[in-house]
């Protein structure tokens, strides 16, 4: 089951389905995604950019991928569910780079139990835009528990998902023993060894803002074959002006514990999202124009969270995971605890799910 309905650029309403914590399924899907989408060999000035930002509940929310409570254009649209915002520009350091084999490790189970997935008409679209079929090869990056590979893997398509994080790669494996077309290999995508295989489409789901952009978008080309499809996913959560954000709620709890974080921040407007319909630039900028046109697909959903949930999606997250865990778990523990007594242990959360495609 998933929350998830398609909206198009034009609509002015944002159509969307409550998703109870109570009632979600072992097949829940999560909040709003942006999927970016680029043809190899067609030149664009579109950049496939990923924005992300997502959560989910603690234990009733199972799979999925989920950001960090911001993202902004630029800076605050850079925010994702696999890596905060690092820089003025919202990219993931160099620094930040050579953690992401361990930054979520410790997590694994957790991470496969809170963080959001993607909602079945994504992938339906993804399937129509790219022509991919039963028996194309597609390679995910950056796979972690698989929320996006078993989706891909059910098409037919053969699946190759490579995960930098030992134990998140242990548990994907696990997960996907069932799908004798996946295989998992445990390899940042930077050094990973393609040997002479090529790929139909290249799919990241909330990971491509962890590649280093000086040799991701021009070892990504030289891996599909021609006219083949980069397609980027994400999450972003958005604000609604008529209704109180936990980020809002707790902005001081952040200040108090962790004072001058550049990942703290207001989530955008939707409108703001929808702005970057036609690319917004960095970070991880395509900047040899060599996937596009972007195609784009905004699915808008509403979660609903408690104060636990909220707090164990929050410690799935990187801006959280990066903190000293003296820090983190009080933090933590006070969002919840503030969760409960101001917003009646319920919090809303509204996304814009992404499919960019080029």
């Amino acid at each position: 089951m998933h929350a998830v309905e398609r909206l198009s650029a034009a609509e002015d309403k944002v159509p969307e389905r409550a998703l109870r914590a109570d009632r979600i399924s072992e097949q829940a899907d999560p909040p709003v995604v942006v999927v970016v989408i680029g043809k190899r060999g067609h030149t664009s000035s579109v950049a496939l950019e990923q924005i992300v930002t997502c959560t989910s509940s603690r234990r009733r929310w199972p799979r999925g991928d989920g950001p960090a409570l911001t993202s902004v254009i630029h800076r605050r649209l850079g925010s994702s569910d696999r890596g905060g915002v690092s820089g003025q520009d919202g990219s993931v350091s160099s620094g930040d780079r050579s953690e992401r084999g361990k930054l979520f490790n410790e997590v694994s189970v957790l991470y496969q139990r809170v963080r959001p997935s993607y909602p079945d008409e994504l992938f339906t679209d993804l399937v129509a835009v790219t022509g991919v079929d039963a028996g194309s090869s597609v390679l995910e990056i950056g796979c972690g528990t698989g929320q996006a590979t078993r989706p891909l893997a059910l098409f037919g398509c053969d699946v190759t998902a490579i995960e930098p994080g030992v134990e998140m790669a242990d548990l994907a494996r696990k997960r996907m023993a069932d799908l004798p077309n996946v295989v998992i290999e445990n390899a940042t995508f930077e050094e990973w060894d393609v040997q002479d295989r090529r790929f139909d489409l290249i799919v990241a789901a909330s990971s491509w803002h962890w590649i280093d952009p000086s040799i991701g978008w021009a070892r990504a080309h030289t891996i599909l074959r021609p006219s083949r499809w980069l397609a980027l996913l994400g999450h972003v959560v958005i604000r609604r002006t008529d209704e109180r954000e936990v980020y809002a709620a707790t902005a001081d709890l952040h200040e108090r514990f962790a004072p001058g974080n550049p990942d703290w921040g207001h989530p955008p407007l939707e409108h703001e999202v929808r702005a970057t319909s036609d690319g917004c630039g960095p970070p991880n900028k395509d900047q040899d124009g060599l996937f596009g046109p972007t195609v784009v697909r905004w699915y808008p959903t509403v979660q609903h969270l408690d104060g636990t949930g909220f707090a164990d999606l929050l410690r799935t997250l990187s801006p959280y995971r990066r903190l000293d865990a003296s820090v983190r778990e009080p933090l933590l523990d006070a969002i919840a605890q503030r969760i409960r007594t101001d917003l009646d242990d319920h919090a809303t959360r509204h996304y814009l799910t992404v499919l960019r495609a080029g």
